[in-house]
């Protein structure tokens, strides 16, 4: 469904299916809010400023690989996440943990869907200060930085404190 207008909010939404990189994540589909819906692809290499280039798609906050848009970024590869407003780094990076290679954090743009300051998972296991931004109950929360996670994004528990009080349902995620 392309461009339906929601009566409760007046937005406008845009449900996009598209191909999303990394070990083991095949289609998905990605519910854009508002900021996002004007660039689906992020900007060029070397954009590394907060103004959008010619082209129209959002610059990248420089240091990161996401662009202005987001609230909250993660890097997989350098295992780093930071959290950003107006285009400008707001705290990070700060070490993460991501999903197993059997069970990877999906890649792609996101929004925070719910937080749960005491959440527990079907499986009786701890999830503190969990911030959902993906289908399968894929968080920010308090975690074990030396053991992966089963998708989710650990963090310090200093730090899943910050990202469940700044981060708010909406939000942009996005994860490279």
């Amino acid at each position: 469904m392309l461009g339906r207008h929601s009566k409760a909010t007046g937005r406008r939404s845009r449900r996009i299916t598209a191909l999303t990189v990394g070990a083991g994540v095949g289609l998905g589909t990605l519910l854009l809010g508002p900021a996002a819906q004007a660039a689906t692809a992020p900007a060029g290499p070397g954009a590394g400023t907060s103004a959008a280039p010619a082209g129209g798609d959002p610059a990248l906050v420089a240091g990161t690989p996401c662009t202005v848009t987001a609230k909250a970024c993660v890097d997989l590869a350098t295992r780093q996440s930071w959290l950003i407003a107006d285009g400008k780094i707001l705290g990070g990076p700060v070490p993460i943990m991501p999903g197993a290679p059997d069970q990877p954090t999906p890649v792609g743009t996101f929004t925070v869907q719910w937080k749960d300051p005491h959440h527990v998972n079907t499986q009786g296991q701890p999830m503190p200060y969990s911030t959902f931004f993906a289908d399968g109950g894929v968080a920010f929360h308090e975690g074990s930085l030396q053991r992966y996670s089963e998708g989710c994004v650990h963090l310090s528990h200093d730090d899943a404190v910050h990202y469940y009080d700044v981060l708010q349902v909406g939000d942009e995620v996005q994860v490279h």
